[in-house]
């Protein structure tokens, strides 16, 4: 008869290999380990290890196949996505698995069941990061092996150092070198004073662990420290002796797992040369960089900006604020107010960043050009809005008013109201400083906002590519390949958030990247959109290359609204894998638009002398134009759609006209139907429900005498047979 502690000892052997990549040994080990389970007899002991022997089995089926999420089971895969009515997800307060944070638990394509193929290869192929692999995190990996006999090195080995790095460099060093008495965190939270960076180019992310941090001092709630292992009885991270640790971050559209040593750079000064506390027994803050500057290519990394940060850290919801000072629709008063809102309650984390500063311009105010402060607290006293910052540096502080050296609006009134001595913070240069608004929309340029998931009950998620060659490069003139969505809202008050993710797979997408994205929202009534100006978008994205794009749509109070969601981009050079998720406080409906045309013809004709016989207006040559018939059934109605591709200095239309119908009783639904104004180099039609018959389609270019060469592509519900006329 299995004991408990071998069964244990055997998920734990499972766990070895599956992380060695021995695949095969892996899935055996799992295997047994649930046969051992599910034959005690001892059915309190049974119960206790089942959920054990759940997990165990769905990561041997995911060895198997490309199966990420526990616990799911297979289901047919659909053409398409369903329209779903998403279901409540549970709430920041309710309990959480240790394994996860708490906040919701998203749906997966509308579905509780299973990833489809398609997300399951793109899950797959973005698990790659910077040429090693990063697999999503799971419930059975809170069975990790954290204890060895001799002292965890990272198979991946050291980290690449950045040029500042190495030029004071001397060796990688163990934590249990650096201090006899280390400790994961000191207390019973993270300090956000106690964190200094140093010469990694990363103040943006550093700014996200003070902020990060003092959400967990002020609120009680881990939404960092809950990413580390291992962990105690009490669910605290803990420094392990060692030397390894698991980090769950939120890359590429799902928390995925980040495994380091404690090896970090030492330098000519006995200095640690990453971010680190001023607690020197205290070790998180360089763990968490190492682990993210692991995933990141290593310490020689460019940079990139807290909304990526944090949401890698939290999976909060990331939006951009830029201050706009200069424009006359920039509301300097409602930007303050729902920021010092946001972060008061608990809701959001904030950073700001500056601009480009010139040399003199930063001597004199103290600020560092292009760089990332951590928003510590917002306050409006006497109708002055203050905000108090954090250099992730931990020195180098603002000098204009409200400054430490400001003795003109420090009053003892306003020293009482924010707790804050001025004299006091001189003696002592942590980084801290108080700064009014106006100032901050003098020098800085962007406000880095991350909303908490758990504000909102319902959400969808689905993961997918988009081919580098399906569609235009650019969008100037046809969107109709792109991915579409529609979404119903109901009548209401609130907003639907669209949260947009690219998966970055590569540093180089950091350093060079060229693939600006964005989502445009049409009010089309959830119907496929072609033109994207006609009609204009009813919300029109900033196409931005950061991973992450934020859209909100506003509920109508008086009516139920759908409309049509457009994965948009600049100059699309490669095939683009992303996120698709929303989230609402009112149930909604998403559904993919996705394939649904039993027969697609592709054609190629031309203009060519006498067949460039221009649009209607030339009567008398109109008529040579290119001609097809479609013979179009058996079904008696179908969907049709016609698109046309000519050279786009051409304005190029189509007309479909009735021949016969193959019901003699059924009223034809039009004469003939136009594409209406003729458009540069693409048109089409797009029909539904028309009656099985006889119709024929005539190419035209606006003026006679434009030659050239054309493709039509006939899209139907049902079989078309195409005869070329003349």
């Amino acid at each position: 008869m299995s004991s408990e502690g071998e069964i244990r000892s055997l998920l734990g052997r499972a766990l070895d290999a599956d992380e060695a990549g021995k695949k095969e040994e892996a899935i055996e080990l799992y295997g047994r380990a649930v046969e051992q389970i599910l034959r005690l007899e001892d059915k309190e002991r049974r119960e206790k290890l089942n959920k054990f022997a759940k997990q165990a089995l769905d990561r041997a089926e995911e060895l198997k196949g490309i199966r990420y999420q526990a616990g799911q089971q297979s289901a047919p895969q659909a053409s398409r996505h369903p329209p779903t009515v998403l279901q409540p997800v549970r709430s920041s307060t309710a309990p959480a698995s240790p394994s996860r944070p708490a906040g919701p638990v998203l749906e997966i394509s509308g579905s509780r069941h299973a990833y489809t193929s398609e997300e399951k290869k793109v899950l797959e192929h973005t698990s790659h990061v910077n040429a090693k692999v990063y697999v999503p995190f799971m419930d059975i990996d809170l069975l990790e092996k954290f204890h060895f006999p001799m002292p965890f090195t990272d198979r991946d080995g050291y980290l690449e150092l950045a040029p500042k790095q190495k030029r004071d460099f001397v060796s990688w060093v163990r934590v249990s070198e650096l201090s006899e008495h280390p400790q994961l965190i000191v207390g019973d939270h993270p300090d956000f004073y106690s964190i200094r960076q140093t010469v990694v180019s990363d103040c943006s992310f550093v700014a996200s662990l003070a902020v990060a941090s003092q959400f967990e001092k002020k609120f009680k709630r881990r939404i960092l420290t809950s990413i580390i292992y291992p962990r105690n009885s009490k669910d605290e991270p803990i420094y392990n002796p060692s030397g390894k640790y698991s980090i769950r971050m939120h890359v590429n559209g799902v928390p995925r797992k980040v495994v380091i040593d404690d090896y970090l750079p030492l330098g000519r000064y006995n200095q640690l040369l990453c971010s680190y506390s001023s607690n020197k027994n205290e070790f998180w803050v360089s763990l968490l960089e190492k682990a993210y500057m692991k995933l990141m290519g290593g310490y020689d990394f460019p940079g990139s900006n807290s909304n990526i940060d944090l949401h890698a850290l939290t999976g909060w919801i990331p939006e951009r604020a830029l201050v706009k000072s200069t424009e006359p629709d920039f509301n300097a008063d409602a930007v303050f107010n729902r920021l010092q809102e946001g972060l008061s309650l608990g809701r959001c984390l904030v950073t700001v960043a500056t601009g480009e500063l010139t040399d003199a311009e930063a001597e004199r105010t103290g600020l560092v050009s292009t760089h990332a402060y951590a928003v510590l607290d917002m306050r409006e006293v006497d109708g002055v809005k203050l905000l108090q910052l954090k250099n992730p540096w931990s020195h180098l502080r603002w000098r204009g008013n409200y400054s430490e050296l400001d003795a003109v609006h420090w009053t003892p009134e306003l020293q009482r109201t924010l707790g804050y001595d001025p004299k006091m913070a001189a003696t002592y240069d942590n980084g801290v400083f108080w700064i009014d608004f106006r100032s901050i929309m003098n020098f800085f340029d962007v406000f880095y906002l991350n909303w908490d998931p758990a504000l909102f009950q319902y959400t969808y998620c689905i993961h997918q590519s988009w081919s580098a060659g399906v569609g235009p490069t650019k969008d100037a003139y046809n969107v109709g390949d792109n991915p579409q969505f529609s979404l119903t809202v109901p009548a209401g008050r609130g907003s639907v958030w669209i949260l947009l993710t690219r998966h970055i797979t590569s540093i180089e997408d950091f350093r060079e990247n060229h693939e600006y994205i964005t989502v445009l929202v049409y009010n089309s009534n959830g119907k496929r959109v072609y033109y994207p100006t006609d009609p204009p978008p009813y919300i029109d994205g900033v196409r931005i290359n950061s991973p992450h794009c934020l859209c909100k749509i506003r509920l109508d109070p008086a009516a139920k609204r759908r409309y049509t969601l457009v994965v948009s981009q600049y100059e699309k050079t490669a095939t683009i894998y992303y996120t698709l998720r929303a989230y609402s406080r009112t149930k909604f409906e998403l559904e993919q638009l996705g394939p649904r045309y039993t027969t697609v013809e592709n054609l190629s004709g031309e203009w060519k002398g006498r067949t460039a016989g221009g649009c209607l207006n030339h009567p008398a040559t109109y008529k040579n134009n290119p001609l097809y018939r479609l013979h179009i059934g058996p079904a008696d109605t179908s969907d049709l759609v016609i698109e046309l591709r000519g050279p786009k200095v051409y304005q190029v239309g189509l007309e479909l006209t009735v021949v016969s119908l193959a019901d003699d009783t059924v009223t034809a639904p039009f004469v003939s139907q136009k594409t209406g104004v003729y458009r540069s180099g693409f048109c089409v039609l797009d029909l539904e429900g028309i009656p099985a018959g006889v119709y024929q389609v005539r190419p035209s270019t606006f003026l006679p005498d434009q030659e050239s060469p054309f493709f039509l592509k006939v899209k139907s519900t049902t079989n078309v047979v195409i005869e070329k006329l003349n």
